[in-house]
């Protein structure tokens, strides 16, 4: 099954608008949203079906038995967190812990322990497609190991699919980094201001080192045309393909506001989205002789 991974150098570009229109022009039957901070590719998908729900457990916690604990403070000296609270005994701040398991090493009375703590939630949505998706739970730093979930999930569920669809994060983190291992290309959706221009050679350059294909399409390219040119002459001196260009659209915005893709709409973002779709996955999917 080939992957295409659509993602922007930062957030507010359009990548869940393309990722949205585009699993609409595919009339795609897998995909997912591996935004797991903030997801909401569901919020315009308008999935008729409750998901199937399942906890996943992070990195472990760390609880003081108040029972056992004989309060000599070693917890408290050796963690570099500053996880552990002193007030009428000892407790853990469950938000600072780390789970690194010094203070269940130090402890002379054997009251710390390393327990399973649940950092997020994975979400399945099956009817006559797939799609899954996850919210990460607030404080918990394990966002790319919870992008690794959603993609096993996603390819358990997918069956003998082609191909699946996927928005992935804004930046270049850990969820990005995990959201383009193994993925086939890179839609990199770009816009023409001098930070979009910087962030989008920043994840030009990431998606590189994971030797991951990657093209480019500018949206709301008339809000400057200069920059929209500059990434145009980038693009053509670093041989990246370059998918076309979508204008900025009113119609779009009152489209997103009632939970529709640009696909779903006649307006002239969604036209110019269509033929960044058809030029992408003629790149992907190449017609050989």
């Amino acid at each position: 099954m080939k992957q295409l991974l659509i993602l922007s150098g930062k957030g507010g570009t359009g990548k869940t608008t393309m990722a949205s229109a585009f699993i609409k022009f595919a009339q795609a039957k897998v995909f997912a949203d591996c935004d797991v901070d903030a997801p909401n590719l569901h919020l315009v998908m308008n999935q008729s079906v409750e998901p199937i729900r399942s906890d996943y457990y992070g990195l472990p916690k760390a609880e003081i038995n108040p029972d056992l604990c004989v309060n000599c403070g070693l917890c408290m000296q050796h963690c570099r967190f500053d996880s552990i609270i002193e007030d009428d005994g000892y407790t853990i701040d469950y938000y600072a812990c780390e789970g690194c398991g010094v203070c269940e090493a130090v402890c002379p009375a054997g009251a710390i322990s390393l327990n399973p703590a649940i950092a997020g939630e994975l979400m399945l949505y099956k009817n006559d497609s797939v799609f899954s998706t996850a919210e990460l739970k607030m404080g918990s730093g394990t966002s790319g190991m919870l992008v690794s979930e959603v993609k096993k999930q996603m390819k358990e569920a997918a069956g003998d699919a082609d191909f699946a669809i996927i928005d992935g994060s804004p930046g270049i983190g850990c969820p990005v980094i995990a959201s383009i291992s193994g993925v086939d290309m890179v839609l990199i959706v770009a816009e023409p201001s001098v930070s979009g221009i910087s962030d989008m050679e920043r994840i030009i350059s990431t998606a590189a080192k994971f030797q991951t294909r990657a093209i480019v399409c500018i949206n709301k390219y008339d809000t400057n045309i200069v920059n929209s040119e500059k990434i145009e002459a980038f693009c053509k001196s670093n041989n990246l393909p370059f998918a076309g260009k979508i204008p900025f659209d009113s119609e779009a915005v009152k489209a997103v506001n009632k939970g529709l893709s640009i696909a779903d709409v006649d307006c002239a973002s969604g036209r110019a989205a269509r033929e960044v779709f058809e030029r992408t996955f003629e790149i992907m999917f190449p017609i050989t002789n």
